[in-house]
């Protein structure tokens, strides 16, 4: 400390030429735990002092899953039209340009195949950064697609669910992707093709209503925010206070919805032992 306040008064650079940390270098967590980005990468976007689970898109989640992140992907070029010429505040197309501006993405999915530690796998990861992971056709279609994928090669399928449900900018098209999704589903079903289905926060709306809850296991990440409509609307719906946790993955297990919640950091491994298992 002494050495420090000698120091200090040495320091004499102007504040014109001071550096600002660059944008995103250190988060936060919601406990107030703050963690380096380069941490945050080694330790699969977990901060290691609360174990809180940052919100991470497909990039990240491939990273983490597929063996030296080398995977196919499929599909990637499909992006939504805007069939109903919808507009709010601004239209659907402006909307589309924007997040795949910002985000670099087609859509709010991307489908791959590869390898979790030497067995082949399908695996689907929603972006929750593009238009709130919304359900629209494309998403449904290319969920569709990776399942014909996974049937013809006899490979498991992992579909990893972030989204605040159905895209209303394409209305009944949007909605017809839940029938869509759950029909392909039961064809792996007949085939005893395993399907795992991850639940990351937030999982609600039409993907809960559909694919998301038709898992071999249904398995998600701690502390995620998983339902059909938000505790907040149902609340006043019925008019009463809800249970302590309503919701959250831990309410979901502890009442029979999941059947086990699963560490980021463990993820790749507890995917692999389970098809094993399944394999064996």
């Amino acid at each position: 400390m002494n050495w420090f306040k000698r120091n200090i008064k040495n320091i004499k650079t102007p504040t014109s030429q001071k550096k600002e940390a660059p944008d995103g270098m250190w988060h936060k967590t919601p406990n107030g735990a703050i963690v380096h980005i380069r941490e945050l990468k080694n330790n699969s976007y977990v901060s290691p002092e609360d174990d809180f689970h940052f919100r991470i898109g497909s990039n990240e989640y491939f990273e983490i899953l597929f063996d030296n992140n080398f995977y196919k992907e499929l599909d990637e070029n499909l992006s939504s039209s805007d069939p109903l010429n919808f507009k709010d505040r601004k239209s659907y197309k402006n909307r589309l340009s924007a997040s795949k501006k910002t985000t670099g993405l087609k859509d709010a999915i991307r489908t791959g195949v590869g390898k979790i530690n030497g067995l082949s796998i399908v695996i689907c990861c929603m972006d929750f950064g593009f238009i709130g992971g919304s359900m629209g056709s494309v998403v449904g279609e290319k969920i569709s697609r990776a399942i014909d994928y996974s049937l013809k090669k006899k490979f498991p399928i992992l579909i990893i669910s972030k989204s605040g449900g159905a895209r209303m900018m394409e209305s009944t098209y949007s909605l017809m992707q839940m029938a869509k999704t759950s029909a392909k589903i039961s064809l792996l079903s007949n085939e005893k093709i395993p399907y795992i289905s991850l639940m990351t926060d937030p999982t609600t709306g039409g993907v809960s209503a559909s694919f998301a809850m038709l898992g071999d296991f249904n398995i998600a990440e701690p502390n995620s925010l998983i339902g059909f409509a938000g505790p907040r609307v149902i609340k006043e719906t019925i008019g009463s206070n809800l249970p302590k946790g309503f919701q959250k993955s831990e309410f979901l297990l502890e009442n029979g919805f999941l059947d086990f919640i699963v560490d980021r950091r463990n993820l790749k491994n507890k995917i692999y032992k389970l098809l094993s298992l399944l394999k064996d």
